[in-house]
């Protein structure tokens, strides 16, 4: 993309514009924002922090503070086990006194025990020190030589800040110590790379290496084969696709006894080609619909399909012997090998599969509560036989993994609910229920006294649309408790119910509620959930949302100036049309890591790779897309609740100028008394790089909602809504309830706030909250409502 013109900061409030021609030719007052690391941007980020902080107070001032980062510091935590070298069980942790972190290991002996003895093998914060560099841990890629050979080298990713692109060295696990250039070690340069080994001495990689190394999206557009010893840029190709693509990788592996090499062409975000080798043999095209997932178990090709094939609905799971697939002549032939792991039903959906040594286990919703099914493959008669089905208890989420894929069937189950901690138990998938149980979370809050409910609201169209609540079983439904609600609705990503001590801790303790939205575009019901919401139907995820909101407030749990709503990144999106659509419904938004100019989202960072999700602005999709781009529709005459914005400067999947302009856009509109903003210098796309950092964006959201929804916030931003008469909701509700009026129906004192001049919202509000809901759905609550 061509780089904008920079412009000083105006206070022009005209709305944004593209020039039709030349999409890339702004005519935005805004665009200065979007330099990152420029000094006048970043000045403006420092206003606006400070201005955060002096109207809600510094975070780490707060007692809050001090409980949610000594609860991510608790060394009560569950170790989790990332993965399994050597008979050694290896874990990345993070503490008061290992801020950054350590990757440690031990015995499974040991890890039994309630404190075992850890061997540290590297330690980042020691690391950052010595190298001058804020390290962020991004993972490992293991030299797999098969499970008799013994693991010694690994590839470690390490982040800058905590961004996507990261710099990927070569480590002895062994010797615990980085193998330098000299010493012939890989090692590539900060970037958003893609690799693995193909051997002990040669790589598959694929990494920004200079003009048209990389696609429109940011990731790489070719893969390469780099043997030990020799320069990057002389690694030969073996593979690549087109700058349209999202990505380009190539992966080799292998899999109890098979050894398969597979490329594949992200065309779209959903859409995929794919070309298979099994052991070293050419390679072929998967012959598979482009938008299917396509893995691989000892002999079988496992496919999940989007889309209906060959008589096998959308939202299945099939395998089929891959030898004899690939051989296949026409689809016929390969419809006949195929064996169906999971078909879905109206109410039961694919959430995903693990895979033990020899079992596939499906994870599976049913009305967005969790089951595992446990399928047992016989290789020598090629066969499957579903052996058991294993369900938590009540909405408790239960998952399973191996523990060691290819040289056992032990497994790790979790199970946790929105008030029950988690616990980690180890097993056989031949018996899940004759667990272990190794570890459980302490109560980090007080749960006693809560339930959990599943509702359904009726959204705009008609369709049932399923949520969680969160809440004191003593409730009173008088519209008065504080509620956040929480949603995201994108990329087929399910919601499910799970512990947070955050939550817990900072909202639920207090005697407030929470809820938990499934809308469309989520993966709750499958694929058609998701695809329900994509491009020109993006609107449904926004009217379940609002059909959840209204649907809390007809069953009094809170009223609208007591609900808050809260989402990050594509929930971001969600939050921000909330403001932009339906600011009546809410008392409260807070809008985290977002794009919201869905207009240039397709030209910053990552964003080209989710034109499958949204549309292409660059088209006729621009009718539609202006609809729900929040930068483009703030107006100044319509009445916004308080609204915070948080990103973090170090994030490159979606930037931060999308929250920095949205910000901009809102002050210039006359909104800025109900704007608030806080921008974390690192963090990444997640917001933030270690437990410090967590604790202060957790709680500046929720001191943020608790002062907005209790009336407690500073300044402006803390007015009460006013009729045109000057009366607030509070005002009004005392008049509903007086005595002295007790003799007039809800209708009549409705009438008589109205000919005083209140406005319909404070009407409203007064009448539901004082005259019961299912009562009070007269002319002023249709009108409002309207």
């Amino acid at each position: 993309m061509t780089a904008p013109t920079m412009r000083p900061p105006t206070a022009d409030a005209s709305y944004p514009t593209v020039d039709g021609g030349t999409p890339d030719v702004l005519e935005d007052p805004r665009d200065w924002l979007e330099e990152v690391m420029a000094e006048d941007a970043l000045e403006w980020v420092k206003g606006r922090n400070a201005a955060a902080l002096s109207e809600l107070g510094d975070p780490k001032a707060t007692q809050d503070y001090s409980r949610i980062l000594s609860i991510l510091d608790s060394k009560e935590k569950i170790p989790y086990v990332g993965r399994v070298l050597n008979g050694l069980y290896y874990n990345f942790w993070q503490d008061e006194n290992h801020v950054r972190g350590i990757w440690r290991r031990t015995t499974l002996a040991e890890y039994r025990k309630t404190s075992p003895a850890w061997e540290t093998v590297l330690d980042l914060d020691a690391l950052g020190k010595e190298e001058g560099e804020s390290w962020v841990w991004k993972g490992s890629v293991v030299l797999d030589e098969g499970p008799e050979v013994r693991t010694d080298r690994v590839m470690l990713k390490l982040s800058r800040g905590g961004a996507d692109a990261a710099v990927v060295r070569e480590f002895d696990v062994d010797k615990k110590r980085f193998i330098s250039e000299s010493e012939g070690g890989f090692r590539l340069p900060e970037a958003k790379s893609d690799l693995c080994y193909r051997g002990r001495d040669v790589l598959l990689v694929g990494t920004d290496m200079g003009e048209g190394s990389m696609t429109d999206s940011g990731y790489p557009r070719t893969v390469r084969e780099w043997k030990r010893g020799t320069p990057l840029d002389e690694a030969p190709l073996v593979y690549e696709g087109e700058t349209s693509d999202v990505s380009v990788g190539g992966s080799a592996y292998l899999d109890r006894g098979c050894r398969y090499e597979m490329r594949v062409r992200s065309l779209t975000f959903y859409t995929s080609s794919h070309e298979l080798s099994i052991d070293d043999g050419a390679f072929a095209a998967v012959a598979v619909p482009d938008d299917a997932n396509v893995g691989t178990f000892s002999d079988q090709i496992i496919i999940s399909l989007r889309s209906a094939w060959l008589g096998h609905e959308a939202g299945s799971l099939l395998a089929a012997p891959v030898a004899a697939f690939m051989a296949a002549g026409d689809d016929a032939a390969r419809g006949a090998l195929l064996f169906s792991l999971f078909a879905p039903t109206d109410t039961c959906s694919l959430l995903s599969s693990s895979e033990t040594k020899n079992y596939l286990i499906v994870s599976a919703l049913e009305d967005v509560v969790g089951e595992l099914r446990f399928w047992r493959y016989d290789r020598a008669a090629a066969s499957w036989s579903l052996e058991r089905t294993f369900k938590g208890e009540g909405y408790a989420s239960p998952s399973a993994s191996a523990v060691s894929a290819e040289e056992s069937d032990a497994i790790w189950l979790t199970s946790s609910s929105y008030t029950q901690p988690t616990t980690l138990a180890i097993a056989e998938a031949a018996a899940p229920a004759e667990q272990e149980r190794l570890k459980s979370l302490p109560a980090f809050y007080e749960a006693e006294g809560l339930q959990t409910q599943q509702f359904f609201a009726t959204s705009a169209d008609g369709t049932k649309v399923p949520y969680f609540l969160v809440a004191p079983q003593d409730m009173s439904l008088d519209g008065s408790t504080p509620t956040l609600l929480y949603g995201y609705g994108g990329f087929e990503i399910s919601l499910t119910p799970g512990y947070s001590a955050a939550v817990g801790a900072s909202w639920l303790e207090k005697g407030y509620t929470y809820v938990q939205a499934n809308i469309r575009g989520g993966g709750e019901y499958g694929p058609r959930w998701h695809q329900a919401a994509l491009k020109e139907n993006r609107n449904k995820a926004y009217e379940d949302f609002e059909a959840v909101a209204k649907d809390l407030v007809a069953r009094g749990i809170t009223s609208h100036s007591k609900l808050g709503c809260q989402g990050g990144s594509n929930g971001g999106l969600l939050t921000g049309n909330m403001l932009a659509r339906s600011p009546e419904l809410f008392g409260a938004i807070v809008c985290q890591v977002p794009l919201l100019d869905m207009r240039r989202f397709h030209k910053l960072l990552a964003g080209a790779s989710w034109v499958g999700e949204y549309g292409d602005p660059d088209t006729d999709d621009w009718e539609f897309l202006q609809k729900y781009s929040p930068y483009h529709n703030v107006r100044p005459d319509v009445e916004y609740p308080p609204i915070l914005l948080t990103t973090s400067t170090r994030d490159d999947r979606v930037h931060p100028y999308h929250a920095r302009a949205f910000v901009r856009r809102l002050q210039e509109a006359g909104h800025g008394a109900t704007t608030t903003y806080y921008e974390n210098i690192e963090g990444g796309h997640g917001g933030a790089a270690d437990n410090k950092q967590r604790a202060f964006m957790n709680v500046l959201a929720y001191d943020f909602l608790e002062q907005a929804l209790t009336g407690s916030l500073k300044g402006e931003a803390a007015a009460p809504k006013q009729g045109s008469g000057g009366v607030t909701v509070v005002q009004a509700m005392q008049f509903m309830q007086d005595p002295s009026v007790s003799g007039m129906t809800v209708e009549a004192k409705a009438s008589f706030l109205a000919s005083k001049g209140v406005d319909s919202y404070a009407i409203a509000q007064a009448a539901c909250v004082s005259g019961g809901m299912y009562e009070c759905f007269g002319p002023v609550q249709t009108e409002l409502y309207q």
